[in-house]
């Protein structure tokens, strides 16, 4: 007896939440209060007047012009905002690719809002904060073992930072052995995330970047081509950002060591591999994770994040300073790194971020980290399969192979018939209340968009996905001007681009609006009449 298939489901309706809803300076009441601030005892009237003394020259001359709220408006005012956005805790957020969007469990949320965390000070003396550095040691333990690398530095707060954490090990390591100047070429692949390039670029390296063969695997033949003495490292990300997992890569690695050269494994998107690959069964000498992907601290649109620096021995001297050591029961922040390539980031790391990371790595194990590559590489070829059965969908490269935890896709061939972009649907699928993305640069794949599913979703939401996008599809043949000129249920709208570059229309904070437009040196905290242009506004 076969049971029941459920039908696909078809896509929900949806309308974004809109308010006109102004700016909070503009709901500024002068005298109304959300909270009353008590007064310092008058040992600490003390304390802060012998403070202000030392502090003269920058001591404020005015009250800062903050808006001035009761309590009930401010709740209202930033309640109203969330309904304005989509996000991983509102949507079915798998659009994202490369940038690993996944559920953040709650409960991580309660552990880092504890006061034991909440209160805590980056000055404090070291012995009064024990808990948290044991925290950051026992994290970095975790993520030693899962790269399989010698020792971790939780000091870089996202993963560009953290690849230029890399850039600078790999230059000390060389003018430590005599060969910084030789040492000038970064050998990377164009699918590798491009803030590889961007770091060694940026630290004075030239760039030499390998194109991918008619399967879309970097071409080794090009990298034996272009390693010499003069390469300071092979800087890779693997699986590529087209989620094409190079199986020689350590045939790469041990062609670069035989010219004396580093390799540096961007993991920044690891979730296809976690407990099934290592850097270290790869060769490679240093690799960095973003526990705002991979370790399922919230992405936050930019920050903050947090990054992890992963090295061999040889190149634990030049890991960023401080350390965080463990000295008998006690563990103590060390400065005694003489070769460190130094601070990367102030003070040590992103707390509540490594907080969050620990927890979840703590709560899986490491049978539940395996798990959340497995199901996040099945959902992945699962959304494969049913993209491609979209008409107008491709995947180019590694024709009929799977991929492991995104997928580089194309619109090019609907493009074609319908002269619709792929950022065109993307707009039009947020009135689905769907998030989609492009790619980043360079667009190599024609008409791009990037999913990545992770291990988060279940099939019918992966379902609910296709779906909706499916129903774009239709339109762009059916209704074009429907997709045209989307956004329709959103409180966003068309851009007009050319504002982008006229940088007399900007006004970018609330001070500079008000200097612009209403005179310098105004202070007020009040909405001042329209002007003339509300597109400024």
């Amino acid at each position: 007896m076969s049971l029941p298939v459920a039908p696909k489901p078809a896509p929900r309706r949806f309308h974004q939440a809109s308010w006109d809803e102004k700016i909070i300076f503009e709901l500024s009441t002068p005298g109304e209060r959300g909270v009353l601030v008590q007064r310092p005892a008058p040992q600490e009237s003390e304390a802060l007047a012998r403070r202000a003394g030392q502090l003269a020259a920058v001591k404020r001359s005015t009250a800062p012009a903050l808006p001035e709220l009761a309590q009930m408006r401010v709740v209202r005012h930033f309640l109203r905002l969330s309904q304005e956005n989509l996000g991983a805790d509102f949507n079915v957020d798998i659009g994202q690719g490369t940038c690993t969007m996944k559920y953040s469990p709650k409960i991580n949320e309660v552990v880092l809002r504890t006061t034991k965390a909440m209160d805590l000070h980056p000055l404090q003396d070291e012995a009064k904060v024990q808990g948290i550095l044991e925290i950051f040691w026992r994290t970095e333990q975790l993520l030693a073992e899962i790269s399989g690398l010698e020792r971790v530095s939780l000091q870089t707060q996202g993963g560009s930072a953290a690849i230029w954490s890399n850039i600078a090990m790999i230059r000390a390591y060389h003018e430590s052995n005599g060969e910084g100047e030789t040492r000038d070429e970064v050998i990377t692949t164009i699918f590798s995330h491009p803030s590889n390039a961007a770091c060694a670029k940026a630290a004075g390296y030239k760039v030499i970047t390998l194109m991918p063969d008619a399967d879309g695997y970097p071409d080794i033949e090009a990298l034996k081509a272009a390693i010499s003495p003069r390469t300071a490292a092979l800087m890779i990300t693997n699986p590529e950002d087209t989620g094409i997992y190079n199986a020689r890569i350590r045939e790469f690695v041990d062609l670069v060591h035989g010219v004396g050269g580093l390799a540096a494994y961007d993991q920044a998107n690891a979730n296809g591999i976690l407990g099934i690959t290592r850097a270290r069964e790869a060769g490679f000498d240093l690799c960095h994770f973003n526990l705002h992907k991979t370790f399922s601290t919230p992405h936050a649109s930019g920050g903050p994040g947090a990054g992890a620096s992963a090295v061999s021995a040889k190149l634990v001297p030049f890991l960023p300073g401080p350390t965080i050591d463990k000295v008998g029961e006690k563990f103590v922040i060390n400065y005694d790194h003489p070769q460190s390539v130094g601070k990367i980031a102030p003070f040590y790391g992103v707390t509540p971020n490594i907080i969050r990371a620990y927890a979840w790595i703590m709560a899986l194990g490491a049978e539940g980290l395996r798990q959340v590559a497995e199901i996040a590489v099945l959902n992945n070829n699962y959304l494969l399969s049913q993209v491609l059965a979209i008409p107008g969908a491709s995947a180019p490269y590694a024709e009929g192979k799977r991929r492991i935890e995104q997928v580089r896709y194309s619109w090019q061939d609907l493009f074609e018939e319908t002269g619709i972009s792929s950022e065109e649907i993307g707009i039009r699928l947020s009135d689905f209340g769907m998030h989609y993305w492009t790619s980043h640069h360079p667009y190599l794949v024609a008409q791009p968009f990037t999913l990545e599913p992770t291990e988060s979703y279940s099939k019918s939401e992966i379902d609910e996905y296709v779906a909706a996008l499916a129903e774009v599809v239709r339109e762009c043949r059916e209704e074009p001007e429907t997709v045209r000129t989307a956004p329709h249920n959103q409180t966003v709208h068309h851009i007009h681009h050319d504002d982008f570059d006229a940088p007399e229309r900007w006004a970018i904070t609330w001070r500079a609006y008000q200097r612009k437009y209403f005179g310098a040196g105004s202070s007020q905290t009040t909405a001042p009449a329209a002007v003339a242009d509300p597109a400024v506004r």
